[in-house]
């Protein structure tokens, strides 16, 4: 364990999740199953169990860090990374490896998104224990591959090949979200599985990997690599991180490199990235209706997912079938739950229209 890290990636704003989740509380703060935990929280929680907690760091925008402060109070100050501009997934896993180098020169790390639900826990550390034991013995970059339960097209899809090492198989391809025809012939060829957006490797295989494809990134940071993990780290971050692209880990690594290999998992994830994946794991009642942490009385409506922040309001609802209602703060939703993948678009249409009010 001594060499074992976790990476929480923790700065998106989760326009998706509007209105609920906004430019100031995003998402990962958010308590959407009335536990007392936000999602930050559980994902923290979850990896505290077999990761040192002082080994564990949260990458987010610098207008969060407060708030990981007041969620996450046993973290010291350097074990959040406060990114100055948002460059998608690949500077982030870059700026937290290039840290843990400088503090751990045989570093294994485990990275992962602060959005995900996780039902069969024990499952989800044994494999992640086994795969940290794997990339500390083999130059690979290891993605946790979900067995489908449903032809989900929201998702991207790993295929697998013949090709092992053990329980983990070489990848073949990466296939961003598919219609949803192709997604029922990769559910049913056995061959693709989720990309759950779990990854495992060494902290030396990541680098040389983000050297090899992504040299615009590595080339900033590599200006003053004896900076991290000292003082100087901050003044450095804030001048060269908004000059690296914004590009996912996905494409701008795994896609291109040829020592990916992926463990098939099953242990009850869900990416946590829509109102519709909330409804998928949701207690429903007897017309299939999922109200959340709401008192609600629906009539001759079912199929849909309501949620009312104010626990003091009664949503009274007639005749609705398949939607979204959710009413938080200042903004109340109605929207067809085939259409959600538009609500991003309604926020930012209300920000044009009414400036930051409503965000």
């Amino acid at each position: 364990m001594d060499n074992n890290y976790c990476v929480i990636m923790g700065g998106g704003i989760g326009s998706r999740f509007w209105p609920f989740s906004r430019e100031n509380r995003p998402k990962q703060f958010l308590d959407f199953f009335g536990t007392g935990r936000s999602l930050l929280q559980m994902t923290v929680d979850r990896f505290a169990k077999i990761i040192p907690k002082e080994h564990i760091y949260i990458v987010t925008n610098r207008r969060y860090v407060g708030m990981v402060h007041e969620q996450l109070p046993f973290l010291a100050d350097d074990q959040i990374l406060a990114e100055p501009a948002r460059r998608n997934t690949a500077p982030c896993i870059a700026y937290a490896s290039y840290r843990i180098k400088a503090r751990c020169p045989q570093a294994n790390i485990v990275v992962a998104p602060s959005d995900h639900l996780i039902l069969k826990e024990n499952e989800f550390l044994d494999d992640v224990r086994k795969s940290l034991d794997f990339v500390a013995k083999h130059r690979a970059l290891v993605t946790l591959g979900v067995k489908p339960s449903r032809p989900e097209t929201g998702y991207g899809y790993i295929q697998s090949s013949d090709e092992r090492q053990g329980d983990f198989f070489k990848v073949k391809t990466f296939t961003e979200k598919p219609n949803r025809e192709l997604a029922q012939v990769f559910m049913e060829s056995g061959e693709f599985f989720w990309n759950s957006g779990l990854f495992v490797w060494n902290v030396d295989t990541i680098l040389g990997a983000i050297r090899q494809y992504l040299p615009d990134i590595s080339a900033r940071f590599d200006i003053g690599p004896e900076k991290f993990n000292t003082p100087a780290e901050a003044a450095f971050i804030e001048e060269h991180f908004p000059f690296c692209p914004s590009i996912s880990i996905d494409y701008g690594v795994m896609e291109k490199a040829d020592n990916v290999y992926m463990r098939c998992v099953d242990f009850g994830w869900a990416d946590l990235g829509t109102w519709g994946s909330i409804f998928d794991i949701a207690s429903r009642d007897e017309a299939n209706n999922a109200v959340l942490k709401t008192r609600a009385m629906l009539y001759e409506s079912e199929d849909n997912i309501v949620a009312i922040e104010d626990r003091n309001r009664l949503a009274v609802i007639q005749g609705l079938k398949d939607y979204i209602v959710v009413e938080s703060g200042n903004v109340l939703l109605i929207c067809r739950k085939t259409d959600e993948q538009r609500i991003k678009q309604y926020m930012a249409d209300a920000q044009i229209r009414y400036g930051d009010e409503f965000n």
